[in-house]
């Protein structure tokens, strides 16, 4: 930690804390249910794919560190008005993202402590006040918060897969594709989730002591962990687990129980808490800045801006997301909501936010590199997951729409165009966006 800033130890965690999130929790059954053996393609497909969005954002955040992270970049491509729509669209997709990683994690506490399914709402409400709390308490203590948890769950996620290679068995692949191809792509579109965190990371940049050097090794870190874990989860739950893998909401306590016993039963429940809390952490920790950021903007109201700069604790923003997703999960746990649908939801909204980013990085990156054209790919690989989310990028878009009415209310119709630092990004200079994110260039100041 330097002056109230993220080391590389720090970053790093809460980078790993989003992208290698409770996801791996229910996320092998929910594909596997989806398209058979075969959702082992999509598992390598995103992660494949996911690695110049890592890259692009990584380079843009580099470049650009600010709170308002992907928002950031897109008013510096495409004007403040452009911004303030993805913006929303993150801001509002976190409180149905955080609910859907602390019901995944509540779920597997109620399944190992034998309580009712209704029991994994109350575990999964615990969760998120902790992670509320300790942001509260600044991203200090949430760094080190972060670095715990990402220690004990890498350390258990690959026991998992250690212990339960053994039992593969080459029966389970067959039939490789029981769904059809296109249930490569239904499945991929519920894996997005775990593969959505660069955008939550995207708020952290601002946070690093030394943005330049710590946010391209933090994503290779990040990248090669989460790679090595997500694909080696994937093959051991379709070989170990076979027909199981489709119908169980708790695979990886069976992957524990399978390779080590019964009395895996307890490492499941760390393994469970630990990261759910961790993606759960760094999202609203992210949401938090970007909210913050959006009221510097005026994209939100102005109150909400208090606390935005580097090293401070966006307290009003926070209090917003905590009060959110508080709502959000009661309403959940009153009409027993399961976690499918939700992770779903959040997908499409992290799509489309990550669709926004990419196409700003085509703007911002230096053109016909190979950084600009991994932002191509990344760019046609957003835009089909997005086509695989059907009519639920009726939600995004409804969002998106009311953030433009917002924002013509507040500041007129022609407020929204690109000035002359959105065209010339290149030219600032990062050290002092960093010193004064109040006063970035392209921040959507009007």
């Amino acid at each position: 930690m330097h002056g109230g800033r993220l080391g590389l130890g720090q970053g790093t965690a809460l980078y790993i804390g989003a992208v290698l999130g409770p996801g791996v929790l229910a996320l092998p059954a929910l594909a596997a249910a989806a398209a058979g053996p075969a959702s082992m393609v999509s598992w390598a497909v995103l992660l494949l794919l996911s690695i110049p969005v890592a890259v692009t954002f990584a380079a843009l955040g580099a470049r650009y560190p600010d709170g308002g992270g992907v928002a950031n970049f897109v008013a510096r491509a495409f004007g403040p008005r452009a911004a303030a729509c993805v913006g929303w669209l993150f801001y509002a997709a976190v409180p149905a993202g955080v609910l859907a990683g602390a019901m995944a994690g509540g779920n597997y506490v109620a399944e190992v402590l034998g309580l009712s399914h209704r029991a994994g709402y109350g575990a999964a409400a615990v969760i998120l006040a902790v992670a509320v709390a300790a942001n509260y308490a600044g991203l200090q203590v949430s760094g080190r918060l972060q670095l715990v948890l990402v220690g004990l769950l890498v350390l258990l996620l690959a026991c998992a897969t250690v212990f339960a290679a053994p039992h593969v068995t080459a029966g389970h692949f067959t039939p490789f594709l029981p769904e059809g191809w296109l249930s490569i792509g239904s499945a991929a579109l519920v894996l997005f989730y775990a593969f959505s965190g660069w955008e939550a990371a995207s708020h952290l940049s601002a946070e690093f002591a030394h943005p330049r050097r710590h946010l391209p090794r933090a994503t290779a870190i990040t990248l090669t962990i989460v790679g090595v874990l997500y694909l080696g989860l994937s093959f051991v739950t379709i070989g170990a687990l076979g027909e199981r893998a489709r119908s169980s909401d708790v695979p990886l306590m069976l992957l524990l129980e399978r390779g080590v016993g019964t009395g895996a039963r307890g490492l499941t429940a760390v393994a469970a808490i630990c990261l759910s809390l961790g993606a759960v952490n760094t999202f609203i920790a992210g949401a938090a800045r970007l909210g913050a950021a959006l009221g510097r903007d005026g994209a939100l109201p102005g109150l909400l801006a208090k606390g935005g700069g580097a090293g401070q604790v966006p307290r009003r923003s926070l209090t917003v997301q905590a009060v959110l997703t508080g709502a959000l999960t009661l309403a959940a746990a009153l009409l027993t909501v399961p976690l499918d649908p939700l992770m779903r939801v959040t997908s499409a909204f992290l799509a489309a936010v990550t669709a926004a980013g990419m196409a700003a990085s085509l703007r911002l990156l230096p053109r016909r590199t190979p950084l600009w054209y991994a932002a191509c790919a990344a760019v046609v690989f957003t835009l089909v997951v997005m086509a695989f989310s059907g009519w639920l990028l009726v939600l995004p878009l409804a969002v998106a729409g009311c953030a433009a009415l917002y924002w013509r209310r507040r500041h007129g119709p022609g407020a929204g165009r690109p000035g002359a630092q959105a065209e010339e990004p290149a030219a600032v200079d990062a050290a002092a966006v960093t010193s004064s994110p109040s006063a970035a260039p392209g921040s959507g100041r009007s």
